[in-house]
């Protein structure tokens, strides 16, 4: 935080921000979830995601012409794709063949996904066909215990497929929804609530979490909030390694927190990237913003991993659970270097939403989806299942417009126009205009896009020296605050860049939710106030300098 110590202003306002949007943030909702309906298309993309796609690409526009490039590349995304469908499908022990069916079921994306972006019939035709064929084929998922991890992780990517194709001619809608709910529903239930009857911590993180991903999915797919309230409420309780709590047990200095599986490897430490990631994306569409949960620990998860297969170290707290039937306990004591610096597609789904939506700080998060993207998807990388564990494709559907990797926020300071030795600075959580003293850092600031509206000329006033967090108003008063996530918060740190009130040459800023008001200092303190008085206009003026 800021300071060790905290003013009694600053304690004040923390109280009245805290009640003002307990009700809209306490659970990590931002959007009321519809009383009957899912929104559709609403899983991994909306149908302005789509919309935005197809823009982008039509006009050929970097870096989603790169990302679809790699669509179109992809073998499995070929309209002549011939689907393998089998009454039963075996993962793991005797028998295995479930490799026809997670190509399948990529191909059956891939083609939707270029139907929804280009508009031709023959990859719609495809995709439709992959769907009924397994539809009117599947009877069962068999084998070991993988067989939990192939009706999760093949639940959910399937369904996605499908969220896709809804209305299209020919597409069996109601079958696919019923091997859905009658296959894959009862397989991922009793996996969270038996776990294969072993102890309730013997199953990594991933195991939960892609058959969380499989319900939420089923009960978007099929209109059933009761799946998708079980699905959001294992996230937040759920005694398994797959509820956020669970799957992120620690805390570090320095916005990082520890991963369940770091310990055990980095190729399934960044499969929960991605896992958690779509999970929360889906959710993210349908009105719950678990992004921002436990104050965005998520986001803490993805910069400590990203950090550590970027080549830095990180801390590590020893990891200690029960293993077996009987919980027989074991415990990693050092992060694993296995598989340390694995290329998965699944950051630019992160970084767009904390980086571009939020206008959140989050360098290792940018610098490896610098490092990966255009990000491929399933057939991308490699052969074996661990290749198909994501969907992909993030470069080309969760890019923001704009496509930059990261704001354009600079570091600037913020002059008072009318008392030209004074910045605006933040100590003990207030916000102040002060003298040019040390710390120098308190005086910085990004002007990162706006945490309710990205659109130009909206912007975020983000301290330099603690990312994260940013000039807020309440009760007309200003505090430096950590972005909780909710929507209040974005709202209340969001302005509307104009032209200087007593300068034109300078600049002001406007509040974007009480629209007659501007930041103002007033007695040397940052408010919200009208600017109806000259010396008002004078005070809410500033000029920015790098």
């Amino acid at each position: 935080m800021p300071s060790q110590g905290t003013s009694r202003r600053a304690l004040l306002k923390a109280a009245g921000v805290g009640a003002g949007v307990a009700a809209a943030s306490g659970l990590g909702i931002l959007r009321a979830l519809p009383a009957q309906a899912a929104t559709h298309p609403g899983m991994l993309h909306t149908q302005a995601d789509l919309d935005r796609m197809r823009t982008q690409v039509n006009a050929g526009a970097q870096p989603w012409k790169a990302g679809w490039d790699r669509l179109v590349a992809n073998s499995h995304s070929q309209s002549s794709w011939t689907p393998r469908p089998t009454a039963t499908v075996i993962r793991g022990g005797e028998g295995q063949n479930y490799t026809a069916f997670y190509n399948d079921v990529h191909a059956a994306y891939q083609n939707a996904l270029r139907y929804r972006i280009s508009g031709s019939t023959a990859h719609g035709d495809k995709a439709r066909d992959i769907l009924n064929a397994w539809s009117g084929t599947l009877q069962a998922i068999n084998g070991n215990a993988d067989r939990f991890l192939a009706a999760g992780i093949y639940g959910y990517q399937f369904a996605n497929a499908a969220e896709l194709m809804r209305g299209y001619s020919g597409f069996d809608l109601d079958r696919f929804k019923n091997m859905m709910l009658n296959i894959f529903y009862p397989m991922n239930n009793n996996f969270l609530n038996n776990h294969n009857d072993a102890c309730i911590t013997n199953y990594w993180a991933n195991w939960d979490l892609c058959n969380m991903n499989s319900i939420l999915a089923i009960g978007i797919l099929c209109d059933d909030q009761a799946k998708i309230n079980q699905a959001i409420n294992y996230f937040k309780n759920g005694a398994g390694n797959g509820s956020i709590m669970n799957a992120i047990p620690f805390l570090h200095s320095g916005g990082l927190a520890q991963w369940q599986e770091s310990g055990r490897d980095q190729g399934h430490t960044m499969m929960g990237v991605g896992l958690m990631g779509t999970f929360c994306e889906m959710a993210w569409n349908q009105g719950q913003d678990l992004y921002g949960y436990s104050s965005n620990r998520f986001m803490q998860a993805c910069e400590y991993i990203a950090k550590y297969n970027l080549g830095q170290s990180v801390p590590f707290t020893t990891y200690r659970w029960g293993s077996g039937q009987n919980c027989a306990q074991q415990q990693q004591t050092a992060i694993s270097a296995n598989s340390r610096g694995q290329d998965r597609p699944v950051w630019a789904l992160v970084h767009a939403h904390y980086a571009a939506r939020r206008g959140l700080s989050v360098p290792n998060i940018t610098a490896y989806l610098n490092r990966v993207r255009p990000e491929g998807g399933g057939g991308d990388y490699g052969s074996a299942s661990g290749g198909f564990d994501q969907l992909g494709f993030g470069t080309l559907a969760h890019t923001q417009t704009g496509g930059s990797s990261t704001p354009a926020v600079g570091i600037n300071r913020v002059q008072s126009y009318n008392f030209t030795d004074r910045y605006v600075r933040h100590i003990d959580y207030d916000v102040r205009i002060d003298p040019d003293v040390s710390p120098a850092e308190d005086a910085q600031w990004r002007l990162a896009p706006g945490l309710s509206n990205s659109a130009s000329g909206y912007v975020s006033i983000e301290s330099v020296n603690f990312p994260g967090h940013y000039l807020r108003h309440a009760d007309y008063d200003f505090a430096l605050v950590q972005n909780d996530g909710s929507a209040q918060f974005a709202a209340d740190a969001t302005f509307r860049r104009v032209a200087g009130l007593a300068d034109s040459a300078a600049v002001s800023f406007q509040s974007v939710n009480f629209t007659d008001r501007y930041i103002r200092h007033s007695d040397y303190l940052l408010r919200l106030d009208p600017a109806d008085t000259d010396t008002a206009r004078a005070d809410a003026t500033f000029r920015i300098t790098s």
